[in-house]
Formats: C-alpha cells, sequence, structure tokens
C-alpha cells in the first residue's frame, strides 16, 4: 500500500496542486502546516515523498528549505515547474469594498502586494498557509475577509473569486522539488540533472576554478546559490543546480568538484523537468 504524500499546507494549496499533477489526481497527502513538519514526516516514514518549494520567478529562492534538505539528507528525486496564478476569495456577496482584510502566505502578499496598492482601505496579514485561510472563512463564515489562493481551494471551499491573476507579474513560477530519505540507485537512463552542494576556501578564485570545471565538463549551470554557515563566519556553502546531455560529462565533472571542493554533496541526481 503506497504512503501519503506529505505537502506543506492543506488540500486545495499549491503543493496538493503539484502532488496531484507530478503522482496522481488520486494522490493522498499529509497536511503539514511548515516545511519542518513535512521533513519530520519523512524521517518518522509516515511517508515516502515530501514535496517542497524552492524558489519563486518572482520571490527568488526559499532558503531555508535548501537547509532543511541539506541538514537532514534528504535526496531530490524529481521537480516540477507550477505556474501560480493567485485569485482573491471570499464568501459570497462580498465586494472590494466590504473587504477589510487579506490574510496568507507572506510569499503570496508578497507577489500581489501592487494590486492592493488600488484598495489601501485594506490590511494584509501574514498567514501559515494560502488555502488554509479559505478553509476557515469557508466553515467559519468569516465576513470582511478574504484569502489569496487558487481557483482549486475557490472550488474546494465554496468561495467566491472577487479579483483573478492578481500577481503582480503574470508569468509567475514557482519550483517545487520532490525529496525522499534516501539515495536510491536510480537508473541513470533520462537522468539530466543534479543538485549539489559544496563549499570553498575564502580565497580569490576558487569558485571561479569549479565553475570553469563544469564548463570544461558541457555543465549547464541553471542554478547557484550561497547559504553562510552559523558555525563559521564569513564562510559560505554553495547550492548548484547542473544540468547536462551525457551522464558520462557529469560523471567526469563530480569527480574533480569531488577532489577540489570541501564537504562535497550530491543532494540529487534526477529529469530536468523544463525539457
Amino acid at each position: 500500500m503506497k504512503k501519503p504524500i506529505a505537502i506543506q499546507g492543506i488540500k486545495g494549496s499549491f503543493h496538493h496542486e503539484v502532488a496531484q499533477l507530478y503522482f496522481n489526481d488520486n494522490a493522498d497527502v499529509i497536511e503539514c502546516m511548515s516545511f519542518d513538519g513535512t521533513v519530520e514526516s519523512l524521517l518518522k516514514g509516515d511517508t515516502d515523498f515530501s514535496i517542497m518549494a524552492l524558489e519563486n520567478s518572482i520571490a527568488g529562492s526559499i532558503i531555508p528549505n535548501y537547509a532543511l534538505i541539506d541538514n537532514h539528507n534528504l535526496n531530490i528525486v524529481g521537480e516540477y515547474y507550477l505556474d501560480i496564478q493567485h485569485n482573491l476569495l471570499a464568501l459570497q456577496g462580498e465586494t472590494m469594498a466590504s473587504i477589510r482584510e487579506v490574510h496568507s502566505h507572506p510569499m503570496a502578499l508578497l507577489q500581489c502586494k501592487v494590486f492592493f496598492k488600488d484598495f489601501p482601505h485594506i490590511k494584509l496579514v501574514e498567514a501559515k498557509d494560502t488555502a488554509d485561510v479559505a478553509k476557515q472563512i469557508s466553515e467559519q463564515k468569516i465576513k470582511g475577509i478574504a484569502a489569496i489562493a487558487s481557483q482549486k481551494a475557490a472550488k474546494l471551499y465554496g468561495l467566491d473569486i472577487l479579483a483573478k491573476s492578481i500577481q503582480t507579474i503574470k508569468h509567475n513560477e514557482t519550483r517545487f522539488v520532490i525529496v525522499e530519505r534516501e539515495n536510491n540507485d536510480l537508473e541513470r537512463k533520462g537522468l539530466n540533472k543534479a543538485s549539489l552542494k559544496f563549499e570553498l576556501d575564502h580565497k580569490r578564485g576558487s569558485l571561479a576554478t569549479i565553475l570553469n570545471v563544469m564548463s570544461d565538463c558541457k555543465l549547464n549551470l541553471t542554478k547557484i546559490q550561497s547559504l553562510p554557515k552559523i558555525d563559521s563566519p564569513w564562510k559560505y556553502a554553495f547550492f548548484v543546480d547542473v544540468t547536462f546531455e551525457d551522464y558520462k560529462d557529469y560523471e567526469k565533472a563530480h569527480s574533480i568538484m569531488q577532489l577540489m571542493a570541501q564537504n562535497f554533496k550530491v543532494l540529487g541526481e534526477y529529469k530536468n523537468a523544463r525539457l
């Protein structure tokens, strides 16, 4: 029997939508109100997979999630890019004039803040999850409060959509990764992307040298993110994503970087969802 998939948020959230699109429409989920909760359910064995948002095309990287994956030695086995369309949801009969507050996840508020400049009477309030706000409004019949959430959440919780696609930049994507506990051996066939982590000496040219290795081995650098090491002031760990056409090119780069960098780690090898 398949175990449910851990998601941040509840049914109707964007993580729930990714679970259905990546696995299947009937995918069962464990609802967690934090990313730490999704990792905990994974480590306890309540689930075999967890879905975590890692970066957004508007708001950038979700830095704590890089640390969660690294610190708990989780393995990225897949990714999914979701087109994020934010909608303003409220009880039937509400209008923009009657809404006093809008509650949503800080990331959603950030992505939609320009829309609310035309409605200065509305107060923006941070919440843990987009869909959870919609659910509370529906169940408790809360008037004067609106949620920023998906059309799926509106349908699921029976709310009206006061305004569609209110995000500042209309093409708004979030990259989600699918993680598991262990680095299970995967067939190399079809693998064309990897997520890596390493540390470097704080000296001139150290990062440039690593980047040159990637280039010489025909790897395409698609993401680089630095994260400070808490126990070593002014020293950084680098998280990178690379794509490649031939796994042998990646293997060559892997063997060289492993010798050149400190604490080199493969966070995952998987299929590039952009192809």
